[in-house]
C-alpha cells in the first residue's frame, strides 16, 4: 500500500499571538547547520538523469509514486516537490513545527495579532526569486488573490476567513479576518501551506483556456533553496540554489542535490532505505525495528523505543447515528469498550502507535498541553469486553438470540453492520478486522467491507454507510480546534445523499457552537484547555466515531550510511517532518 499521510482541508494549534503585541514567530535554529560542503568550482552541472556524486547527493522517497507531470502548486496533482507542503522549491510564508505547534519563519519573519480582526505578516529582507527578480508583497497578494476566482484551487476558502488583504508598507501586510468567521487558527493554516508564486511569471497565464490549476509546467521557478534539476519517470533530481535568498537568514543547506527516486512499491522504497540507497524516507516500513535489531543497519527513526514516531493524527470511525440500533449512545459505547486498542496498535499500526485513548486530543507534540488525562479517564473508555457486555446486559437490557447476537427490548439486533474503508489500505483494513472481530466477541454482529476508494469515498461523504473509517484533520496549525470541527459541528453541512466533508456521520448537538466559536479565537491558555475539555466531554458522552489508533503526520525515517546528524527525540534541533519546518533538516546533517 502506498503511504498515506492523514491530511485534512484546515488546521490551528497554539493560539495567535498575545493581543496588541507584535511576537516574533518561533525561530528555527539557524546556528546548526553544518557549513555545506564544497564542491568544486569548476565542475559543470551533471547531464541530465547523470550519476550525482554521492557524499553530495540526499535520495529521499515516500512522496512520488508515478511519473512526474507538473510542478505546478496550484494542480490537483502535483509533482514533488511542488507537492503537498514541501519548501524546497516553492516556499509558503510560515512553516508549520509538529513538535511546537508554531509557525516557524520562512519567507515571513513574524506574525502578529493586534486585536481579534487583525493580523500582521512582515517579510524577511531581500526575499528573491530563483531568476533573480524581487519577491514583494505584490507576489504574496497575487498568491492569495488567486482563490477569489479560481474555486478549484486548495485553498480556496481562505477567504471564508479572510475579508481583506493588503499590503501597509514596503515589507508588511495586513489581513483583517472576516467578523463573521473569526478563527485565528484557521489563517495561521493558509499562511503555512500556501506557496507563493511568481506574480511575473504567473500572471501572464491567467484568463486563458486553461485554468491556473490545470496549467502544466515544467520549467518551475520558486523562491526555494532547490532548482528542478532534471526529471523521468525513474527519478527527480533538485539542485541547491547557491544564490538562494535565505542564504543570510538561514544558510545553505547542506546537500548540493536532493534526489526522489520513482520506486514502484513501498517493498522497493524499503529496501533502500535499508540497503542505503535512501537517506530519508517516508514511507510505512513494517516492524522498521528489526533493520538495525536483526539486520545491524544503521536506519534511525525519532524514537530509538516504540512507538517510534510521534503521533499526528486519529483515523476515526464515524457512525452512521440514523440507523436502529446505532442511534443509541449506550450500544455506541459498549461498541467503543468492546474494541481491542492495543491489539490495533501492536498489529495494524506495527507497534507504531500507543493504545489510543478516548480523547479527540492528540497527547504528543503541540497538542499535549491541551491532553487532560484525569478527564478521560472520568469520561471515556478503554479496551474492556465486561464493561461492554454490562451495558449491553444491565444498562441497555440486551438480551442474546440464538446466533449470540444482543437484541434490545424493542427487538432491534444489534446488527448486522457492515464497517468500511479502502480497499489496500492495509493498516486500516487490518484495523477494522479487529473491530468486528471486537464487537463479534461480545454479541455484536459487524463485519468488514472493503469498497475501491473512489466507491468508499462516495459512501462516507453521502452517509451511505454503518461505520466507515475515515480522515478526521490531523496536527496543524489549526488543531484541536478543526478536529473537534470535524466531528462535532453541523453548521452548514448538507442534508444525507449529499457530499460533506466533515461530520460525515451528521452529528447535530446545539450545544457545541458557542464552545468551538469559542476555542476558535480564546488566546488564555488555561481557558482554552477547559474549552476543550468541554467539547471532548460532549464527544465521549455522545459517541460520534471512534479513534481507533494514532498515526505519524509523517513517517520519520532515515538511514545514516552516508549522511549522518539527523535530529532525534534526543537531539531535537529540527522535528520529524519532511514537510513543513521539516526542510531545517537539510541545514543541518552532513556527510560522513
Amino acid at each position: 500500500m502506498k503511504t498515506r499521510v492523514l491530511q485534512s482541508c484546515s488546521i490551528l494549534l497554539a493560539l495567535l499571538l498575545v493581543a496588541v503585541a507584535c511576537v516574533p514567530v518561533t525561530e528555527t535554529p539557524a546556528a546548526q547547520p553544518a557549513a555545506a560542503p564544497e564542491a568544486a568550482a569548476s565542475q559543470a552541472a551533471p547531464a541530465a538523469g547523470g550519476e550525482l556524486p554521492r557524499n553530495e547527493t540526499v535520495y529521499i522517497g515516500g512522496f512520488q509514486w508515478g511519473p512526474p507531470t507538473t510542478f505546478n502548486p496550484m494542480a490537483g496533482s502535483v509533482t514533488w516537490p511542488a507537492s503537498g507542503n514541501q519548501n524546497l522549491l516553492y516556499e509558503s510564508l510560515f512553516a508549520f513545527n509538529l513538535l511546537t505547534g508554531q509557525l516557524d519563519p520562512l519567507l515571513a519573519k513574524e506574525l502578529a495579532l493586534t486585536d481579534q480582526g487583525t493580523a500582521i505578516v512582515t517579510l524577511q529582507p531581500d526575499t528573491k526569486w530563483q531568476d533573480g527578480e524581487a519577491l514583494t508583497t505584490d507576489d504574496i497578494l497575487f498568491t492569495y488573490g488567486l482563490a477569489k476566482d479560481n474555486p478549484d484551487l486548495p485553498f480556496s476558502t481562505f477567504w471564508d476567513y479572510v475579508s481583506d488583504m493588503q499590503a501597509t508598507a514596503d515589507r508588511t501586510i495586513e489581513l483583517t479576518l472576516n467578523p463573521e468567521r473569526v478563527n485565528p487558527g484557521m489563517v495561521r493554516n493558509y499562511l503555512c501551506t500556501v506557496r507563493i508564486l511568481p506574480k511575473h511569471v504567473w500572471e501572464a497565464r491567467l484568463g486563458g483556456e486553461v485554468a491556473i490549476s490545470q496549467f502544466v509546467d515544467t520549467e518551475p521557478i520558486g523562491s526555494g533553496p532547490y532548482k528542478v534539476l532534471d526529471f523521468s519517470a525513474e527519478r527527480i533530481a533538485v539542485e541547491r540554489d547557491d544564490n538562494y535568498w535565505g542564504k543570510a537568514v538561514y544558510g545553505l543547506p547542506v546537500p548540493k542535490y536532493v534526489v526522489h527516486p520513482i520506486f514502484k512499491s513501498n517493498d522497493d522504497g524499503n529496501l533502500a532505505l535499508q540497503t542505503g540507497a535512501l537517506d530519508l524516507s517516508q514511507q510505512f516500513v513494517p516492524q522498521i525495528w528489526l533493520m538495525w535489531e536483526e539486520k545491524g543497519q544503521p536506519v534511525g527513526t525519532w524514537f530509538k523505543e516504540e512507538p517510534f514516531y510521534v503521533p499526528g493524527g486519529i483515523p476515526f470511525m464515524f457512525i452512521n447515528l440514523h440507523k436502529p440500533g446505532l442511534e443509541n449512545p449506550l450500544v455506541r459505547r459498549a461498541i467503543a469498550y468492546a474494541i481491542n486498542y492495543p491489539l490495533i496498535a501492536a498489529t495494524a499500526m506495527s507497534r507504531y502507535s500507543v493504545p489510543v485513548s478516548s480523547s479527540l486530543i492528540v497527547p504528543k507534540g503541540g497538542e499535549d498541553k491541551y491532553f487532560d488525562a484525569e478527564a478521560i479517564k472520568a469520561n471515556g473508555w478503554e479496551y474492556d469486553p465486561a464493561k461492554a457486555v454490562e451495558i449491553l446486559e444491565n444498562e441497555l437490557k440486551a438480551t442474546k438470540g440464538s446466533d449470540g447476537t444482543y437484541v434490545l427490548p424493542d427487538g432491534t439486533r444489534l446488527g448486522p453492520w457492515k464497517v468500511i474503508c479502502p480497499y489496500g489500505w492495509t493498516d486500516w483494513m487490518t484495523a477494522l478486522e479487529v473491530v468486528a472481530q471486537s464487537a463479534k466477541e461480545v454479541g455484536i454482529d459487524i463485519s468488514t467491507e472493503f469498497p475501491d476508494s473512489p466507491v468508499c469515498y462516495s459512501k462516507t461523504r453521502n452517509g451511505d454507510f454503518d461505520l466507515t473509517l475515515f480522515s478526521i484533520a490531523a496536527a496543524t496549525p489549526a488543531s484541536p480546534w478543526l478536529r473537534f470541527r470535524d466531528v462535532l459541528d453541523d453548521r452548514g453541512l448538507p442534508e444525507f445523499g449529499t457530499q460533506a466533508f466533515w461530520n460525515y456521520c451528521r452529528y447535530s448537538n446545539p450545544a457545541v457552537y458557542d464552545l468551538l466559536d469559542q476555542a476558535a479565537t480564546e488566546t488564555d491558555e488555561a481557558t482554552l484547555k477547559g474549552v476543550l475539555g468541554e467539547l471532548d466531554k460532549i464527544y465521549m458522552a455522545d459517541i460520534p466515531g471512534i479513534g481507533l489508533m494514532y498515526r505519524p503526520l509523517e513517517f520519520y525515517e532515515f538511514n545514516e550510511s552516508v549522511w549522518t546528524g539527523f535530529p532525534t527525540s534526543e537531539n531535537p534541533w529540527a522535528p520529524p517532518q519532511h514537510q513543513h519546518a521539516g526542510i531545517r533538516v537539510l541545514f543541518g546533517i552532513k556527510p560522513k
